[in-house]
């Protein structure tokens, strides 16, 4: 029974040494995971993000390209309200789907940028569908909606702990004075 006593720090040692070892790969493994976790839904936020924006700058350029047709705009290709009416419905169809995501996935500060943005775009839209001839207030709509489109990757930015992006913000010629685009 001696040698047994004798032997029993040792034998406590390697029981403990193994417990703690086992803990160290138990605690390890589960931060391992955590970070994957973390770094798959980062990406998956990341994508909805940037498909909600693609999603809705479609219906943007398509508004551009109305506006245009009206002489709101200086965007080269003019597009009449006839012909950009499929366009525009498969546009907003679109950002349905992709609005839904952001509301699951996304942050509520991303999800309220979303929100003030994609109404901008909708008074946009209200704008050309009443036929309005008004480069000015052309000019305060796509105001209003470049101010949204900055916020909403602002947030994005911020949610996602991305570095500061670009403004885009370029200049652009005035529309032309003469009325309607001529096609």
């Amino acid at each position: 029974m001696s040698a047994f006593l004798q032997q029993l720090p040792a034998l406590l040692g390697v029981v403990v040494g193994a417990l703690g070892s086992y803990l160290a790969v138990v605690r390890s493994d589960r931060a391992r995971f955590h970070r994957e976790q973390t770094a798959r839904w980062e990406d998956r936020k990341l994508s909805v993000y940037a498909e909600y924006a693609r999603t809705l700058k479609m219906s943007v350029t398509l508004t551009y390209r109305v506006a245009a047709h009206f002489g709101n705009d200086p965007h080269p290709h003019p597009l009449s309200p006839q012909e950009a009416a499929p366009l525009m419905v498969e546009a907003t169809l679109a950002r349905d789907p992709s609005g839904e995501a952001l509301i699951l996935l996304g942050s509520p500060e991303v999800v309220e940028r979303a929100r003030t943005w994609v109404v901008s775009v909708m008074e946009m839209e209200r704008f050309l569908r009443e036929e309005t001839r008004d480069p000015q207030g052309w000019q305060a709509l796509l105001q209003r909606q470049r101010t949204g489109r900055e916020g909403y990757y602002a947030a994005v930015r911020d949610d996602l702990a991305l570095p500061p992006g670009h403004a885009a913000r370029w200049p652009l010629p005035p529309a032309r004075e003469d009325g309607p685009a001529q096609r």
